[in-house]
């Protein structure tokens, strides 16, 4: 099972170490080219103005962009949930699309307001994830096609769901537990037993 990371600024070598845990090959993707033959891709975390201008200046966004709107699995976290979203701040921005939802950036403060926290998201277990959440975003609204995976106490969405992409507001990279990963994973398997007829469908 091939998976690209997006190698171009960010947590991508933390990503690659929990796939490769798991059986994955993880595949740097920092060219078009680099993105034949996967099997899924993970967006990182970072900076989401600089991995989106980075993505432009090396002709990696469209085609990308093109792969996830066929059904290429996306896991795509904090910086990752951004690129993939409709609306940053209400405004629609170049990215990847594929996540019909509106985030706010930054939306818990600066570097120095990161936080951590046990987090229920039912869809990989009973057992609360621990989270870690570093300058963080969080959803502000979803269509109605969006499955919202996790919300804190206060009821921000922080994890959601939209057919072949996974967006994540926090760091799974930074634990222990490879729930996550696994969750993106099945999702990798399930669309490989798909015949590639209805991959566009």
């Amino acid at each position: 099972m091939r998976i690209g990371v997006v190698a171009l600024q960010g947590a991508f070598r933390e990503h690659a170490q929990a796939l490769q845990r798991l059986g994955a090959e993880p595949i740097e993707v920092r060219l078009p080219r680099d993105l034949d033959g996967l099997d899924g891709i993970v967006v990182p975390g970072g900076e989401s103005t600089t991995i989106r201008q980075l993505m432009t200046e090396y002709g990696l966004l469209g085609p990308l962009a093109s792969l996830v709107a066929s059904g290429l699995p996306v896991l795509a976290t904090c910086a990752g949930m951004i690129v993939s979203a409709q609306r940053v701040d209400g405004e629609p921005l170049p990215g990847l699309g594929g996540l019909d939802i509106d985030v706010s950036r930054n939306a818990f403060g600066r570097q120095v307001d990161s936080f951590e926290t046990d987090l229920p998201v039912p869809a990989i277990g009973d057992h609360p994830f621990h989270a870690v959440f570093i300058r963080a975003p969080v959803v502000k609204s979803a269509e109605p096609q969006v499955r919202v995976l996790a919300t804190l106490p206060d009821g921000r969405i922080v994890a959601v769901q939209q057919g072949n992409v996974i967006g994540i507001a926090f760091h799974p990279e930074l634990t222990v537990d490879d729930r996550i990963h696994r969750y993106f994973l099945r999702l990798v398997t399930e669309r490989a037993q798909v015949p590639s007829a209805a991959h566009s469908n």
